[in-house]
């Protein structure tokens, strides 16, 4: 689905990479968290695979063809950034419309079709008609996500989306991504910095660094699917979970 080679990015006003030598694989299906301290280069490097940002070096390949440029990804992969970016005067299902509207890849009728359909497997039936100022903040990222989804590319980055929400909306969301992921048939890249959420969700963990000498650690999430939040108590969870922190607390070492 995704292999990035050797990928640097410096920004232009300075000589320091913010990253160097990273390289990584996604496949067809994998749920895979981004982990590392704050300013390593989570979301930078999530702009680069997006085609938002020039890479200073390295090479990108999606779905096995080389992706030389930015313009040659915008558009292939869909992104999510942090905040839900909902338009306040569009209600839900005009905002979900959007990347529809930015394509036109197939008639307006059948693209209302396909969202009306999703709204019941993401909780949201009877609210199409809402305002984003109408709806909790579980909700505005289950109507965030969705859009996302109706871009309809098989490789979607979610950066931080559960981030700002409380602890109880958090626990709610996962267990309601935990039973809606098996259908989707989606591959994803995962920012947090939630290390219970990363282990719940994953099937692997890349922990990140960042600088000129910073690459990506690889963990393989070995617990057993499907998965629930009482997972969290267990030995197995607990022991991978100080196995994840020891990494990342030796990596701020460095």
């Amino acid at each position: 689905m995704l292999t990035i080679t050797n990928l640097t990015y410096s920004f232009a006003a300075t000589r320091n990479p913010v990253f160097s030598g990273l390289s990584m694989t996604v496949r067809q299906g994998e749920f895979i968290s981004v982990v590392g301290a704050s300013g390593c280069g989570k979301s930078t490097l999530f702009k680069i695979i997006a085609g938002l940002l020039e890479p200073s070096g390295g090479e990108i390949t999606v779905h096995g063809r080389c992706s030389p440029s930015t313009c040659s990804r915008l558009g292939q992969i869909a992104y999510m950034p942090q905040q839900d970016l909902l338009l306040p005067w569009r209600t839900v299902l005009d905002n979900c419309l959007l990347p529809w509207e930015l394509k036109q890849d197939s008639s307006r009728h059948e693209a209302l079709a396909r969202i009306r359909g999703m709204l019941g497997r993401f909780g949201l039936s009877g609210k199409e008609n809402a305002y984003p100022q109408e709806l909790s903040g579980g909700m505005r990222q289950r109507v965030a996500l969705l859009r996302t989804l109706a871009a309809g590319n098989e490789l979607l980055l979610l950066d931080e989306p559960f981030g700002a929400l409380d602890a109880i909306t958090k626990r709610e969301m996962h267990r309601w991504l935990l039973e809606l992921w098996g259908g989707l048939d989606k591959s994803v890249l995962f920012i947090t910095h939630d290390l219970e959420e990363a282990l719940l969700l994953s099937d692997r963990i890349y922990l990140m660094t960042g600088g000129s000498d910073g690459g990506l650690q690889e963990l393989i999430v070995t617990l057993p699917r499907p998965r629930h939040y009482k997972m969290n108590y267990e030995p197995q969870f607990v022991a991978l979970r100080e196995d994840l922190e020891s990494r990342l607390h030796e990596s701020s070492m460095v």
